[in-house]
């Protein structure tokens, strides 16, 4: 009979282990949600608890503290981002001639910066510049998000001299112009401008590529 036990443990276990992970996931993505629609600030435990379905005591049991879901969120966030920014980049990979890969890239970056997850990590961004717990949570996976940026760049850019510090101009512009028109939609309403702006951004990209200087 003990040893029938024994050997129905496991799997008992496995299955304990499976409904605890599935229920951190629902509380991560329940907290994640409320950043985007609440902000930070209005994310509370009991806000969160609310959103999974869950008592507030039965949340705490997977996360004691407000900072113990943050700094799970921070790290789903991360995988998230770093795994739907490789799938853009090889969606828009080299499939054809060297324009047709820099404005696939282009835009592929500027869906990234516009989904959800994106305004989720804004959101604590922001939050962390009077946060000094939060900031610490999140510097890791911003600068391992830069890190991955600039490795898998160079890897799609395979004709570009990345020795040459265009090259590093060319991603901090990308980066910089797209991801601040992202922020600035979250308060105004998205027009036909932004298109105008891709294409210019675009123009710019293939005068540093080609050497010239932009004008």
């Amino acid at each position: 009979m003990s040893k029938q036990i024994d050997a129905e443990a496991p799997e008992v276990t496995g299955w304990q282990a499976q409904k605890s992970a599935a229920t951190r996931t629902l509380i991560i993505e329940a907290a994640i949600k409320s950043f985007v629609d609440l902000g930070y600030a209005r994310t509370t435990t009991t806000v969160i608890a609310a959103r999974a379905g869950l008592s507030r005591g039965a949340m705490l049991h997977h996360f004691p503290s407000k900072v113990d879901i943050v700094r799970a969120a921070v790290d789903y966030l991360h995988a998230k981002r770093l795994k739907a920014f490789r799938r853009a980049a090889q969606r828009g990979g080299p499939s054809g001639g060297e324009g047709d890969r820099l404005r696939a890239n282009l835009e592929a970056y500027w869906q990234h910066v516009r989904h959800p997850m994106f305004v989720a990590f804004f959101e604590l961004v922001v939050a962390a510049r009077t946060d000094p717990e939060l900031a610490q949570i999140l510097r890791p996976a911003q600068e391992a998000f830069e890190n991955e940026w600039h490795r898998t760049a160079r890897e799609v850019f395979t004709e570009w001299h990345t020795d040459d510090e265009t090259f590093d101009v060319a991603l901090d512009l990308t980066r910089y112009v797209l991801e601040g028109m992202a922020i600035s939609f979250l308060v105004h309403k998205e027009t036909e401008r932004d298109r105008r702006v891709v294409d210019y951004l675009e123009r710019k990209l293939r005068e540093l590529r080609d050497g010239r200087q932009p004008r």
